[in-house]
């Protein structure tokens, strides 16, 4: 099992000016080689924080961080062999000189003499981030996107066996974000580089992850592959930050002709088909979602939000029947 593992914390805490509800609390995680590992849970849950301790940019106040079983301190008590073979991806790209060209940003730090292995290296990492046609033009003039690709193959060129991504598809327009997850998946797979990742976004963790760690007021509450934790939740604010449902009181569900033995019950959107028999709704909101709606619809105060892929047939105000295929119930029993 510890061959099959690069990145493990033990008991690890790390908090800020003493309060305890910052950072992260005794996290104990095992982050597998050659895999994509995402770190997802709401803002201030303790994720970058988290994901600093990995690289050794923070030192944790208890427990030990280990890459390859060698424990990874503090970068700043001097640069260990882990520093060296991780690399870290920032929303800012803090390390880029706008000015430069992306070739010579690129190029920044290679060791000086050959040359015509770092032309190899440089033009490398252009084509397997897709920006060879870029390695001209200044970084300034690029769009975000081409940016992060940038910053990516950047930390790539040196071939890191850990690659840290903190948002890396924050500032990514939505047209450009499949592609560069795709060319992640493709490096992982070509490189056999392990990527440790931090997102909010449900659509990009579900995609590329092969592992979810779910952070919660910097304790680990759920972790698992991606397709267990979205079909079968075990907590609430994991079925939150995983997709687009109605929470609902167990009074409301029986609304929806469920009968509950729990306080809360979550239907997924998907879940919720509309159907040609059963009582009827009112669609309150149609959202366009390009090739589909999601349907807002009511009935007796209550809301849920439903998929229609026959877009225009049910518009604003019509009448629907549903039946609901699946839905999850969490909080307390209930007599």
């Amino acid at each position: 099992m510890k061959d099959d593992l690069i990145l493990e914390t033990i008991n690890v805490t790390k908090n800020f000016f003493g309060d305890k509800s910052s950072g992260v609390n005794n996290i104990t995680i095992f982050i597998p080689r050659g895999k994509v590992t995402a770190i997802v849970g709401e803002s201030g849950s303790g994720k970058t924080t988290l994901l600093n301790l990995l690289f050794g940019q923070l030192q944790p106040d208890h427990g030990e961080v280990f890459f390859k079983e060698e424990q990874v301190l503090s970068r700043e008590n001097g640069l260990q062999h882990a520093h060296k073979v991780m690399r870290m991806v920032t929303q800012n790209g803090s390390d880029m000189d706008h000015n430069l060209t992306v070739w010579d940003n690129i190029a920044v730090g290679l060791p000086e003499g050959d040359q015509s292995l770092a032309i190899q290296m440089v033009t490398e990492a252009l084509n397997m981030l897709s920006i060879y046609q870029l390695k001209d033009l200044p970084l300034a003039k690029l769009s975000g996107g081409e940016r992060q690709r940038v910053t990516i193959a950047k930390a790539l060129i040196s071939r890191p066996e850990v690659l840290l991504l903190d948002e890396p598809f924050n500032q990514v327009d939505a047209s450009y974000r499949e592609a560069l997850q795709h060319d992640i998946r493709q490096i992982v797979r070509e490189w056999g580089v392990t990527i440790v990742l931090v997102s909010h976004d449900p659509a990009e963790i579900l995609s590329m992850a092969d592992e979810l760690i779910v952070l919660k007021e910097g304790e680990i509450v759920e972790n698992g592959p991606p397709d267990m934790l979205y079909h079968s939740p075990q907590l609430l604010y994991t079925s939150q930050i995983l997709a687009s449902g109605s929470k609902l009181t167990s009074e409301q569900a029986k609304v929806c002709g469920i009968k509950s033995r729990r306080g809360v019950v979550v239907i997924y959107a998907e879940h919720v088909k509309v159907s040609r028999f059963g009582s009827k709704w009112t669609v309150k909101q149609v959202l366009f979602k390009g090739f589909f709606e999601e349907l807002i619809i009511e009935r007796d105060g209550v809301t849920l939000r439903v998929l229609n892929y026959n877009r225009g047939k049910y518009p604003k105000g019509s009448k629907i029947s549903i039946k609901i295929e699946k839905y999850f119930e969490f909080g307390k029993w209930e007599n």
